[in-house]
């Protein structure tokens, strides 16, 4: 009998997702597994050295201590970190990771601490805008950086840029400037590098809608989760992670009283209200609540009631046989964590992300 709030996350689902994706690339086509927030709330030490045993030898996480911890975890595979700070170069260097450089100040930043640490041949990545205008270098600024700055000192492993809309059914005019945007990049680095650096674009999606465009490497993040942001791609994937609780209390409520803070629900007939300890400080929001949201119970659909509290929140048993103790499901392999986020006008990736620590995670 499950004991609290859990995410039970299924192993052999993740090796099928690798297993999928990596069919999809060339033999020489490496893949980059993005395990950033912390592998999508599914625990990031985990989930790596998973991934590691079945090949992956690229790693990539958002910040530097996401990084720290798979090191920690001894994990000994290429770890990209996307978005280094400033303050945090001297930590890369001391954990060998590799950063992504996405502006001149970082890079000129970087190049300095080399110098001082007299290190040669140092692995990082460059990151160019191609139009999501969110991070990465201008086409101006990587002229200026690979015609006017000293980069002996790295090894400039790859230059990449990231689709803003891959999952857009084709033709998709913004995907296509991307597209064209970075072959522009690539002709750039051709006239000033001896020595070419690996060129990556795709991305989750992008991988199933343009696979045409993997060149020599692509990051894959959610896809290693199970979804893909098209319900035809998802079939090929499957949810590694179940999400449950048990129901802590059931409360016999007469016809005309209320539950929950602030009288967020009335009952309009004498019901039976299941507690359950989960809530928004667990990644549950407040958009759930008022009918909005579903849970299930012994096969059987049950909406959330009244206003989510941040430890544990309600819902309508109507007739449903169960008791306290009994398993109920927020989202599994069925009713996915799409189509539960989907009800509470989100996405996948921030019902996973936002999975609060506290929440046991159970491997499969």
């Amino acid at each position: 009998m499950i004991q609290e709030a859990q995410l039970t996350i299924d192993l052999n689902s993740l090796a099928h997702n690798y297993t999928c994706l990596r069919s999809k690339l060339k033999e020489d086509t490496a893949l980059i597994a993005v395990v950033k927030a912390n592998a999508y709330g599914a625990d990031a030490a985990r989930i790596a050295q998973e991934l590691a045993k079945l090949g992956t030898k690229h790693f990539a996480v958002a910040y530097t201590a996401e990084a720290v911890v798979l090191r920690e975890a001894n994990i000994k595979e290429d770890i990209m970190v996307f978005y280094p700070q400033l303050g945090q170069l001297e930590r890369i260097i001391e954990y060998q990771l590799e950063p992504v450089l996405y502006t001149l100040e970082i890079i000129k930043a970087f190049l300095l601490l080399l110098k001082q640490k007299n290190l040669k041949d140092y692995p990082v990545h460059i990151k160019c805008n191609t139009g999501l205008n969110r991070i990465g270098l201008s086409q101006e600024d990587l002229i200026f950086f690979l015609k006017e700055m000293d980069t002996t000192s790295m090894n400039i492993k790859s230059i990449y840029s990231h689709l803003g809309a891959s999952e857009n059914p084709k033709p998709c005019l913004f995907t296509q400037q991307q597209i064209n945007a970075f072959e522009i990049v690539k002709q750039t680095v051709k006239e000033y590098c001896p020595i070419l650096p690996k060129f990556h674009l795709l991305n989750s999606s992008g991988v199933f809608n343009y696979p045409e465009h993997q060149l020599d490497a692509v990051r894959v993040g959610i896809a290693l989760y199970g979804f893909a942001n098209q319900a035809e791609w998802d079939l090929e994937l499957r949810p590694i992670a179940k999400l449950s609780a048990p129901i802590c209390q059931i409360h016999r409520v007469k016809k005309g009283e209320n539950v929950g803070y602030n009288q967020g629900w009335k009952a309009t007939q004498d019901s039976r209200i299941g507690i359950i300890p989960i809530g928004h400080a667990d990644g549950i929001g407040r958009q759930y609540g008022h009918g909005v949201g579903n849970v299930q119970i012994v096969g059987q659909t049950a909406p959330v009631i009244g206003n989510v509290c941040m430890d544990m929140l309600m819902i309508d048993l109507g007739s449903i046989r169960c008791d306290v103790g009994t398993e109920v499901i927020l989202f599994d392999k069925n009713t996915t964590a799409a189509d539960f986020a989907a009800t509470g006008n989100t996405i996948s990736y921030e019902i996973l992300t936002g999975l609060n620590s506290r929440i046991q995670r159970v491997y499969q």
